[in-house]
């Protein structure tokens, strides 16, 4: 998918498994962390360091719409695992890997499948230029 020169849209935020778009997402936030340790050395009133943690990213999204095909082949939000959400903005695209849920909240209309928030977390963020 190439940049249109557009805002980005839902149809620019969405989830990937096995590399098949299965849903779209109206918005995104996400949270980073990266814990870190002090480094103390015996005999010193401070520490003489500190070493980094792993990345950690928490990200909610809000109105998450299955696609056709999705839906078609029975998806279950439920038992998706190791997924990637793709955030595509106008100089780069943004996909974070590896992604579990860890908090649902659902609502649907007759025909269709929805979820209103989702929580998850994502083992990798990669960023890649148009």
């Amino acid at each position: 998918m190439a940049y249109t020169g557009k805002l980005p849209t839902s149809a620019d935020i969405w989830l990937e498994a096995d590399g098949v778009k299965v849903a779209v997402v109206q918005s995104y936030h996400v949270t980073a962390a990266r814990p870190s340790r002090a480094v103390e050395a015996f005999g010193q009133a401070e520490p003489v360091a500190t070493i980094r943690g792993a990345s950690q990213y928490t990200l909610e999204l809000t109105r998450l719409y299955a696609t056709d095909s999705a839906i078609r082949d029975g998806i279950s939000f439920y038992n998706l695992s190791d997924f990637s959400l793709v955030v595509c903005k106008p100089d780069r695209r943004v996909i974070y890997s590896g992604c579990q849920w860890s908090r649902l909240e659902e609502s649907a209309e007759v025909g269709g499948m929805a979820l209103e928030k989702v929580q998850i977390t994502a083992a990798r963020r990669i960023e890649a230029a148009w």
